[in-house]
């Protein structure tokens, strides 16, 4: 160990050693002294270098200009000033609290924000979070003091109108509104001087069974997005990013970050009701208390509090001899029963077959939000995946940061000579630039699979992009008999574009948001890369039945994943929900009776969610009009109470308590920086996405650079010029 230390000191040295003699002026005088002479020649070199300077330096956006922090000695670590008429104030505070209660396969969530102005003007706070991506959010509740006004659900327009006019006469309001699946915004309106207020949100969403094992993941923060594009000429939000052609709505999904806070704390709590006994309880990166009481499970954080930089994550499964090999639920509503169905294929379907030669196309972001521990764990997870390699198989690697390459010009064998190379390669990846990842799904999707290997793609990333819709299509278009795998990377991954991405791509998703668990998870993998998957899988419910289910094409399975269906039916129904499906062992079939499924609240609204999302997905193939998908996703949406990319979730308090003559200010309130992340990798000059900071500090640079040449070219005059000659 301490001599691979020394060998990477000596290689940093030499590095900054040769960086050093390329430009020092000493080494290429040559070069210098024809680019002083150059310059000298010019009357007005001085303001050719002051327009250049302002031609280059973008202009700060007003919104960045007024965040100035001034005395950072006197606020605490982390914390975010803002300009108001009456000086520099701390921003609006947020802590979060979560609170989870799981049955069966339904967890109903709640999610409590709460708001502090430690200022001395009236405040709107504006927060943008993110929530699990197959969320179905249905309940807003803004409380102040001892007392809360529940949200109803409105088109869009109608609920911003509202909102704003409440804003405007002094009442205190709320607002949720979704900019992505995974991502929301909560608007709070009119909060006083040293005043709390607290909203809170419900969402419903469906636990994940994966190889015996339920899973839930509550995300906590946001990796800043990648903003690809020409910026628009006007703004949607207040984020650090200007919309673009290619993301029309980037000022929406870019809150400002800090690096820590004293602020910014997590509770959390859940009661799992399983059905059944469990093995185990684990979360995977904070530390927890489990009481089991006649095995329903209390759980809460060991140590109270936990910073809101690391997404939280449950696992437990069942003992051994009680996994579930199918779960029926219902619910009544409007007269309608809906059903949520999962069925998990026997094992013998995933058996080892004899080894199929592969062509496996490893695609790795090193953009500047995969900076420190995201690296480490994409690369440790390559280096497995190199290990896994047989020789009979073909490979590749591919990086993308701002630009895209490939270790070798097309696929070679995986000789221990190749893997070897690929091996150093690998250890010498390091992160920087933007995340263009559209040219990298192009490279990686561009070979055709041949008769002879079955070719697949792993795609490795934290997935901080803001085009996601535009890579769906795009790896939809491009897949032919490719099968793409994703491997989510980081503390606070895009689980939305990790599934929808793998979705698209015919396989299946990996999140790694630790070090420890890098050998585990991608083991995992390996099995479903090797084993067979299933396909063609059909879903037959009773005859004469008018039923409406989700997925409509059921996706291909791969090992120890179950078939999850969400269905409506118009009316009550007897008989049997019956399964069948393809597989390179022969096929498969099964029958689950609807007379045993159990009542569960939420299954309703578990429906509407995955109807909506199909309707988006329907849209963005060309299947339905923007009009009609509009129309229909916003009449499913108010009719189950959900927020959606058409309707949002209200409140408004009736009495004004701002008073006429006081002025409202409004401000964004930051998310914490994921752990293991670097603010400077991100932020930086090349950036995974581009700030006021950026455009600050690249300002700073440039003036530097133009007084340096100044004054250097005031004192080398031409007729000192031989004085630099070879």
């Amino acid at each position: 160990m301490q001599s691979r230390q020394r060998k990477q000191d000596k290689d940093h040295k030499t590095e900054q050693s040769a960086r050093a003699k390329t430009w020092h002026p000493q080494t290429d005088r040559e070069s210098f002294r024809k680019l002083r002479q150059i310059l000298c020649r010019q009357a007005t070199w001085r303001w050719m270098l002051v327009g250049l300077m302002f031609a280059v330096v973008p202009p700060v956006p007003a919104q960045q200009i007024e965040r100035e922090v001034v005395a950072p000695g006197d606020v605490q670590s982390g914390s975010l000033l803002l300009k108001m008429k009456s000086g520099y104030a701390v921003a609006t505070r947020m802590n979060t609290a979560i609170d989870a209660r799981v049955n069966g396969l339904v967890a109903r969530v709640s999610v409590r924000q709460e708001f502090r102005n430690d200022g001395k003007e009236w405040v709107e706070g504006i927060y943008v979070f993110p929530l699990p991506d197959g969320a179905a959010v249905d309940h807003l509740r803004m409380y102040i003091g001892e007392r809360f006004i529940e949200g109803e659900i409105r088109e869009k327009e109608q609920a911003k109108k509202e909102y704003e006019a409440a804003k405007a006469t002094g009442r205190k309001a709320s607002l949720v509104e979704q900019q992505r699946a995974n991502l929301f915004t909560t608007s709070v309106a009119n909060i006083a001087p040293d005043e709390t207020v607290v909203i809170e949100i419900e969402y419903l969403e469906t636990i994940r069974f994966d190889e015996e094992a339920f899973s839930l993941r509550f995300p906590v923060t946001i990796t800043p997005r990648y903003i690809p594009g020409q910026s628009a000429p006007d703004r949607k939000g207040s984020g650090w990013s200007a919309d673009t052609n290619r993301v029309p709505d980037a000022s929406l999904i870019t809150p400002p970050v800090v690096a820590n806070s004293t602020d910014h704390k997590l509770t959390f709590t859940a009661d799992i009701n399983a059905g059944v006994p469990l093995e185990f309880i684990a979360s995977r990166y904070h530390v927890i208390d489990v009481v089991n009481d006649n095995e329903r499970y209390q759980i809460g954080l060991a140590d109270g509090l936990s910073p809101l930089d690391h997404d939280l994550e449950l696992t437990w499964k069942p003992v051994p001899d009680r996994s579930p090999r199918a779960m029926m639920f219902t619910e009544n509503v409007a007269g309608s029963s809906h059903v949520l169905l999962m069925m998990l294929p026997p094992d013998d379907l995933s058996a080892p077959l004899p080894s199929v030669p592969r062509e496996l196309i490893f695609v790795v972001d090193t953009s500047g939000s995969m900076h420190g521990t995201s690296m480490e764990q994409a690369k440790r997870a390559l280096g497995l995946a190199l290990s896994g390699l047989k020789p009979a198989d073909r490979f590749n690697v591919i990086q993308f940061n701002s630009t895209t390459s490939a270790l070798f010009p097309s696929s070679v064998e995986a000789s221990t000579n190749n893997v070897d190379i690929a091996r150093h390669y690998v250890i010498g990846l390091a992160s920087n630039g933007g995340t263009e990842m559209r040219s990298a799904i192009q490279q990686a999707l561009a070979g055709q699979q041949s008769g002879e290997h079955l070719r697949q793609v792993i795609f490795i990333t934290d997935g901080s992009v803001g085009n996601e819709d535009e890579l769906f299509g795009l790896i939809e278009q491009r897949l032919g008999n490719t099968r793409l795998f994703t491997v989510g990377i980081g503390s606070a991954p895009n689980s939305w574009f990790m599934r929808k991405a793998a979705e698209a791509g015919r396989g299946t998703f990996t999140l790694i948001s630790a070090l420890h668990e890098v050998g585990e998870k991608m083991e995992r993998l390996f099995r479903k890369l090797e084993q067979p998957q299933l396909t063609d899988i059909v879903v037959e419910w009773p005859g004469g039945a008018n039923v409406q289910a989700y997925p409509e094409i059921t996706p291909d399975l791969y090992t120890g994943e179950p078939v999850i269906v969400r269905a409506r039916l118009d009316s009550e129904v007897v008989g049997s929900v019956s399964m069948r499906g393809n597989s390179a062992l022969g096929t498969w079939a099964a029958e689950l009776p609807i007379g045993i499924s159990e009542p569960r609240s939420g299954v309703a609204a578990l429906w509407a969610r995955a109807r909506i999302e199909d309707l988006m997905d329907r849209q963005r193939r060309g299947a339905s009009s923007p009009d009609e998908t509009r129309n229909a996703v916003t009449k499913t949406a108010l009719s189950h109470h959900l927020v959606s990319k058409y309707t949002s979730l209200v409140a408004i308090d009736k009495t004004p308590v701002r008073p006429a003559n006081a002025s409202l200010s409004s401000e964004l309130v930051p998310n914490l920086l994921p752990y293991g992340q670097s603010q400077s990798a991100i932020f930086g000059f090349p950036a995974t996405a581009t700030s006021a900071e950026l455009y600050r500090s690249t300002g700073v640079a440039l003036v530097s650079v133009a007084l340096i040449l100044m004054f250097l070219l005031r004192r080398w005059r031409p007729e000192n010029a031989t004085a630099y000659q070879v």
